[in-house]
Order: structure tokens, then C-alpha cells, then sequence
């Protein structure tokens, strides 16, 4: 398969994960960030199991605990937090940082390339982020913006380490193992810090069916792959894309403005989104000659 057709795969997993913010805040119930994250976790990962029918190796267990913790219990945690008390811009603006802790994340840990593209593009997309996104009234709740911090770095270690502790298993596999690690590892604290659920409406399971099938199982099955054939400093920028869909889906579904500013935000990130996937050149070094 060409690599063309790779990254437009891997680019539909961060373009799911853009619909994220209305899901939470539109049809599931207000006040559950770690139960949101379990729900979206644990079920996902349960169907994948049965579907690969294979259990981890027992010297596994700890890297997975590692890899589900750092790919969804931390970052699902921190990002329905953040969802739930930051504007989905400055969420969006501050996630963004992603891609450059990645860049430098694989380099030190994989040695992989470090190119002036790359560095541009991480930097370019995160100016294009802004614009699209943040507005004059955006509010920073320290906690929320602590939140968003959190799952960033989270997320980019975990990208990293996917790629390093690669086991010989089928995507899918490291997909159901990983989703089902992540959403263990969520119980405890969703038990211990909220409350039962309130009775569950059509629109609420509608919301997590979409989060769990979609959000996590098809969406990740996708973006681990890309890691697996592309690597993640190639495949990093394509996480631009969640707050382009995110602006998107507020224009067309709640019916929210979009100005110029936000038009040029928007090409700007679908720019740099494209230039983080070209092929490596100009190599910088962050070692002493």
C-alpha cells in the first residue's frame, strides 16, 4: 500500500477524535470525566479481545499497563477534564503542543530524524491552532488548563513508546490490548472520585457508542498502524486535524460563526498537517558535535 494511502488513514483517526469535544458536551451527562474515559475505553478494548482472541504475553503486562495508561487512562482523563471546564479552543490551542513533545520525544528515545520541516510545520500548526480556535473570550481555568497540559505530554509518550516496545503482534491486537489496559487501569478512580451514573438516555449511549466504536476502537486501530508504518515524527502533525473538525462540526451542528481569521487558521493547519508528513531532510541535531 503506498504511502500516500497510509497517511490519509492515519489522518482519519485525529479527524474522529475532533468530534470528541460536541460528543461530551452534547449528549453525555455533564460532571463524569473518568467514567466518560472508561466507557470509552474498556468496551472498546472488550470487543477487540474477543475479535483477536489473545491474551498478552505475562512478561507484557507491564509495558501494557504503561502504554494504556499513557495512551488513554492519563490522556482520556485529562482531555474529558479539560473538555468539560476549558472552551473546546483553548483545549484544542493547548493540546496542540502534541507534536512538537513528539518530535523531540523520538528523537532522544528513537533516534529518529529531526528536520527543519518537521520543526516548522509543529510550530506553523500550533500558530494555525490558535487562530482557528481561540477567541477573545477565551477563559484559562487553571485546572483545565492543567488538564489539557497533561494529556498532551501524556499522549506523546505514549505515541513514542508504541513505537519503541512495538511487540510482534498485529496492530489490532496492540489496539485491543492497549484500549482494554487503559480502560483497568480508569476503574478505580472513576469509582473512588464520581458518582454512579444518572439513568441513560437514547442520546447518551448514542454518544458513547460513537466514542467507544469510532472514538477509540476504529479511530486508534488506524492511528497505531500509521505509527507502525509511518513513524510517529511523520504522523504527529496529522493531530492538527481534531481541531479543524472540531470548528467544523460547531459551525455546521450548533451553528456556531466562522471568521476569516479562524478560514486562514484553518489553511495554515491543513498545511503544516501535510508538510509534518513529507520525507526527511535537513536534519537538525540537538547533540553537541
Amino acid at each position: 500500500m503506498s504511502r500516500q494511502i497510509d497517511i490519509i488513514l492515519a489522518a482519519c483517526a485525529p479527524a474522529i477524535w475532533g468530534s470528541t469535544y460536541i460528543v461530551t458536551t452534547q449528549m453525555l451527562p455533564a460532571g463524569y470525566p473518568l467514567t466518560n474515559a472508561v466507557l470509552r475505553a474498556l468496551p472498546a478494548g472488550l470487543v477487540l479481545m474477543l475479535m483477536v482472541r489473545r491474551l498478552p504475553p505475562v512478561g507484557w503486562l507491564g509495558r501494557l499497563l504503561v502504554l494504556g495508561g499513557l495512551n488513554f487512562a492519563v490522556f482520556w482523563a485529562a482531555l474529558f477534564v479539560a473538555a468539560y471546564r476549558l472552551p473546546g479552543g483553548v483545549a484544542a490551542t493547548l493540546g496542540a503542543v502534541q507534536p512538537m513533545l513528539v518530535l523531540v520525544l523520538a528523537h532522544l528515545a528513537l533516534g529518529a530524524p529531526l528536520t527543519r520541516l518537521r520543526v516548522m510545520a509543529a510550530m506553523g500548526g500550533l500558530i494555525g491552532v490558535a487562530l482557528l480556535v481561540l477567541g477573545p473570550q477565551a477563559q484559562m481555568d487553571p485546572l483545565g488548563v492543567a488538564a489539557a497540559l497533561t494529556g498532551a505530554v501524556s499522549m506523546a509518550c505514549g505515541v513514542v513508546l508504541t513505537r519503541k516496545w512495538r511487540p510482534e503482534v498485529s496492530t489490532l491486537t496492540l489496539t485491543a490490548w492497549q484500549l482494554t489496559a487503559g480502560g483497568l487501569l480508569l476503574i478505580p478512580a472513576a469509582w473512588w472520585f464520581e458518582p454512579a451514573l444518572p439513568p441513560l438516555d437514547v442520546t447518551n449511549l448514542s454518544g458513547y457508542l460513537w466514542l467507544g466504536l469510532f472514538g477509540a476502537a476504529i479511530s486508534y486501530f488506524l492511528w497505531f498502524r500509521g505509527i507502525e508504518r509511518l513513524g510517529p515524527s511523520a504522523i504527529t502533525g496529522l493531530g492538527f486535524l481534531s481541531p479543524v473538525t472540531a470548528v467544523v462540526l460547531g459551525w455546521a451542528v450548533l451553528g456556531e460563526t466562522l471568521g476569516s481569521l479562524q478560514g486562514l487558521g484553518a489553511g495554515i493547519v491543513l498545511l503544516c498537517a501535510w508538510l509534518g508528513t513529507r520525507p526527511v531532510r535537513h536534519v537538525i541535531s540537538l547533540h553537541p558535535a
